[in-house]
């Protein structure tokens, strides 16, 4: 039966940071329908699907409702588990082949795993409606939609105080005809903030975003004219995330711990 992890994600203290289910196949292809189920039965805001494929692995991801092109918590949660629970010990880099082409995984001398990302910049669009409404009548300025098939609107709050207050309408989160919501400031604590609501994925607000970090991470760099930074989610579980902003992508650290692990007594059909 396939193995089952279910991982902690951007945190080194259990029950923090942003849940991931992880299942470990022996072989492929993923059922997408079996996925869907075992998904919604863990009610993650993401479960990995990986197994064996020529250099690496091949890694999917799906929310209780969808499958979606990136997740960067599934991910980190994923490589923790080949590199710390015997499917690839000592491994030092791992491939992933993906929805959004190959990505990588290495760990750190501080047990920090780092993944390489692609780079999901912000582009100019309509902005919505009503945005304090959209806020839970916190003030904002949209900046714009990443251009990118699984995009987000992103929108800048005047402080961690803001931000902690934002309330936001899911259903017109929802309708707004992206993915998701990623809501940012400057931080307090680390060099930026942010928060991410995904109702349309099934997500109301996931507690720690990696892929929001690759729209963050190069937003702020640019802001503060370094290419290395620290963003802290502010979600009920909270989560930091390290980021490296280059040309050609963002590589995004962080920890995982395992919190319970066992095997799926429904097989893959």
């Amino acid at each position: 039966m396939p193995a089952f992890h279910l991982v902690d994600a951007f945190t080194a203290a259990y029950f923090s940071g942003n849940r991931a289910g992880v299942v470990l196949l022996e072989h492929g292809p993923i059922p997408a329908g079996f996925a869907q189920a075992v998904a919604a039965e863990v009610g993650a805001s993401e479960t990995a699907f990986l197994h064996p494929e020529d250099d690496g692995w091949r890694l999917r991801w799906w929310t209780p409702t969808t499958e979606v092109d990136l997740c960067g918590h599934a991910t980190l949660a994923a490589a923790h588990v080949l590199t710390g629970e015997g499917a690839a010990p000592g491994a030092h880099r791992l491939r992933f082949h993906t929805r959004s082409g190959l990505l990588t995984a290495t760990r750190d001398d501080d047990d920090r795993l780092w993944l390489e990302l692609p780079s999901w910049p912000v582009a100019d669009h309509r902005a919505p409606d009503r945005l304090p409404a959209l806020l839970g009548g916190v003030s904002g300025r949209y900046l714009g939609r990443t251009t990118v098939a699984q995009a987000n609107d992103v929108v800048e709050v005047a402080d961690v105080a803001a931000l902690d207050a934002v309330d936001p309408d899911l259903p017109a989160v929802a309708a707004l005809g992206s993915g998701g919501l990623i809501v940012t400031s400057p931080g307090e604590r680390t060099d930026a903030a942010m928060r991410y609501f995904a109702p349309a994925l099934g997500v109301d607000e996931d507690p720690v975003t990696g892929s929001a970090a690759c729209t963050v991470g190069p937003l702020w760099a640019s802001r503060l004219g370094r290419s290395e930074l620290v963003i802290e989610q502010r979600s009920a579980r909270g989560g930091q995330l390290w980021t490296r902003v280059a040309a050609d992508g963002v590589e995004v650290g962080g920890h995982a711990v395992t919190t319970i692990r066992g095997e799926l007594l429904a097989a893959p059909t």
